[in-house]
């Protein structure tokens, strides 16, 4: 009568080591652990310093970028939407006051804003829902022309300032990252993938100074001049100067990138806000 109970104990004993084989094959149950850097590009084991560098490292080398989401400077609040490769860029930027549609080829800057921001002259009526060439000695191109710089915007970005430290592994859409942390988050916070190239794909500015994600990388966009009947030339002043912009709209554009430190985008020409 005792030999049916211990065969039976048997059995499911010879059933509970099957299925743990089974489940060890992936991975999973039974007292294995999962190793979280599996299928990962391994950057994710490094120090916290290897991986901000290496990120640095990747974004310097890549072709272009998208960069979309908001920087904070001076108390004013700048949302950006720019596409960007080494010979220019194409996008949005927004601030209180207006919107912004910029084009960079080269060194040619093309300018689209409401016809209150460029003041009240009377050829201001004329270069609203145009893209107003912008000329190289105006203010508004130096103001400008750093968010549509690759080198410019990453340069500021992706700066963290303090001891950095790793963060437990999370994820940017679709694609996992590990953090990098500076002061514990109070310095940036820089998610960088933990797929394929280490792309950084989060900026997390410190202070609350902006959110920015940043995707598409290495992906290739059309970059040309804007059709002639959609161009206008930025009217010249009696000493040949650009008209320029009034004063308060192009004062706030120069929105800074730095790591809180509030720097001018306008190829350094001076703080924002």
């Amino acid at each position: 009568m005792t030999a049916y109970p211990s065969a039976a104990r048997l059995r499911r004993a010879a059933v509970i080591g099957v299925l743990c084989a089974g489940l060890a094959v992936t991975g999973a149950g039974c007292g294995e652990k999962k190793d979280p850097d599996k299928g990962t590009n391994g950057i994710g084991k490094l120090p916290a310093e290897k991986i901000e560098a290496q990120a640095k490292a990747a974004a310097t080398a890549a072709e272009s970028v998208h960069l979309s989401g908001t920087l904070v400077t001076g108390g004013k609040t700048f949302t950006l939407d720019m596409r960007l490769k080494s010979e220019g860029g194409t996008g949005e930027v927004k601030s209180q006051e207006d919107t912004f549609q910029l084009l960079r080829v080269g060194e040619q800057l093309y300018l689209k804003a409401s016809a209150a921001f460029w003041g009240k002259s009377d050829s201001a009526g004329k270069l609203g829902d145009k893209y107003v060439k912008v000329p190289e000695n105006d203010p508004s191109y130096k103001q400008f022309r750093g968010f549509t710089d690759m080198d410019v915007l990453l340069d500021g970005l992706l700066g963290l300032d303090g001891k950095l430290t790793k963060g437990p592994y999370s994820t940017v859409g679709p694609t996992r990252v590990v953090p990098v942390l500076a002061e514990g988050g109070k310095g940036g916070r820089l998610s960088v993938s933990l797929t394929g190239t280490p792309y950084p794909l989060l900026m997390e500015r410190a202070g609350g100074a902006g959110r920015v994600e940043l995707a598409e990388w290495g992906k290739a966009f059309p970059l040309d001049p804007p059709q002639e009947d959609q161009t206008v030339e930025l009217p010249t002043t009696k000493d040949g100067q650009g008209g320029g912009a009034s004063p308060a709209p192009t004062n706030t554009a120069g929105a800074g990138t730095g790591s809180g430190s509030g720097s001018g985008t306008g190829s350094g020409e001076g703080n924002g806000g």
